[in-house]
């Protein structure tokens, strides 16, 4: 992992951690809804329960970006994402009970403007547990 996709991961944790995320071996009780994104990740929220979002910076225009929400507990996730102000993804993703539900969105590059970026996820019930990852592959 590069120096700057290394600090961004951090920024984006810290994020996390300041609006109530989880993060890290300690965050979740049961397995992750999705695993770590690996070297091409931007952004990883392990686990998080109800309504909740991320902002991180370091996004790049150059390269496709892939925003990936994974939950379970019944009802479902809406999900948007803007980049520098601008909406550049929105959909909704199943969250059935006692399994996950999957939705993920691919941007080309050029969608996703270089800099910061925010993920809001709103659940339809307090319940519903969530996980979202932002890759950004080479």
């Amino acid at each position: 992992m590069n120096g700057m996709r290394k600090a961004l991961l951090v920024t984006a944790v810290t994020v996390c951690a300041l609006t109530g995320g989880t993060v890290g071996p300690a965050a979740a009780v049961t397995d992750p809804l999705l695993p770590h994104p690996g070297p091409d990740g931007l952004v990883w929220v392990e686990e998080h329960t109800g309504d909740g979002g991320v902002a991180s910076g370091g996004a790049w225009d150059k390269l496709p970006t892939i925003l990936t929400v994974a939950c379970e507990g019944g009802g479902d996730v809406q999900v948007t994402m803007q980049s520098q102000g601008t909406e550049v993804a929105a959909f909704s993703v199943g969250c059935p009970a006692g399994t996950a539900g999957t939705g993920s969105v691919a941007m080309e590059a050029g969608i996703v403007r270089p800099g910061s970026f925010t993920i809001t996820v709103d659940a339809s019930s307090q319940n519903v547990r969530w996980s979202l990852t932002v890759t950004q592959p080479e």
